[in-house]
């Protein structure tokens, strides 16, 4: 028996059989990412996995539980003024200008699509603080089932005594939950969009790369290593894609992977 994401209606897990003898190629299974996952997105059914409720640094892949607790509170034209505190953050960065004024819908984008940590500081100021921030996040993810994730901070920057954790499997069910917002499944998927000052260009190779790609998101700190949780969609079938403490071509081992979902029966 293989256990499936949990629903979105239930915080407990539904058991899904598993296929007899159907496992990807070794040289797939025992690519880049040390833990990873690969499951039906709509029914939640597991295809394949490696270690998948290992605990491990999510870096800013947590980004999409950040959006979804945005979502949840704020309107999308609501605009605060960016602060000097904003932008005192370890980058990635967009750029914020200190005295700009931005919206919940801009600061998603640069959220989702170039990762930027001053962007995510801003949006917890919007909620009310970090700490206020940080707590709504580990709710949300308790809320979805998520129960081995704990947020420590809003962009997924971390380091000694306050690392974030999650696993594969949870990962999956957080990405899952977000693909429900039609707003985060909207940014995830642009390849572009337009910000003060600038032009945003998705930091997701798997949009250009990928025929079918909804959207993905990636991190890296140097306690998470590399880190992706992704989406692709071929005919009528969805797959969901998470990879943990990886080095080397993430990217390719992905596409690797839903290619081999895929073929499944």
């Amino acid at each position: 028996m293989a256990l499936a994401l949990a629903t979105m209606l239930t915080a407990s897990p539904v058991l899904a059989t598993a296929q007899p003898n159907v496992e990807p190629a070794a040289a797939i299974a025992d690519g880049p990412a040390k833990a990873w996952l690969l499951a039906d997105l709509d029914t939640g059914a597991v295809l394949a996995s490696k270690d998948p409720h290992g605990s491990y640094a999510p870096a800013s892949t947590i980004k999409v539980l950040l959006a979804m607790v945005v979502l949840d509170h704020l309107s999308p034209d609501n605009f605060a003024r960016a602060n000097q505190s904003h932008t005192q953050v370890e980058c990635s960065c967009v750029g914020l200008v200190p005295g700009q004024p931005y919206t919940t819908r801009q600061l998603l984008e640069a959220l989702l699509m170039v990762s930027g940590n001053d962007a995510a500081n801003m949006l917890a100021d919007m909620l009310g603080g970090q700490r206020v921030a940080v707590a709504a996040m580990n709710r949300k993810a308790a809320s979805l089932g998520a129960r081995s994730t704990r947020a420590s901070s809003p962009s997924g920057l971390d380091g000694p005594g306050w690392e974030s954790v999650t696993t594969p499997h949870d990962l999956a069910m957080i990405f899952r939950a977000a693909l429900t917002y039609p707003m985060i499944a909207h940014v995830l998927r642009q390849p572009s969009a337009r910000f003060p000052g600038k032009t945003l260009a998705a930091q997701n190779e798997l949009l250009s790369r990928y025929p079918g790609d909804l959207g993905g998101k990636t991190g890296y700190t140097n306690l998470a290593r590399k880190t992706y949780v992704g989406a692709a969609q071929r005919g009528t079938r969805r797959l969901v894609v998470v990879q943990m403490y990886g080095s080397g071509d993430l990217y390719g081992q992905a596409v690797a992977l839903l290619d081999w979902g895929f073929s499944q029966p």
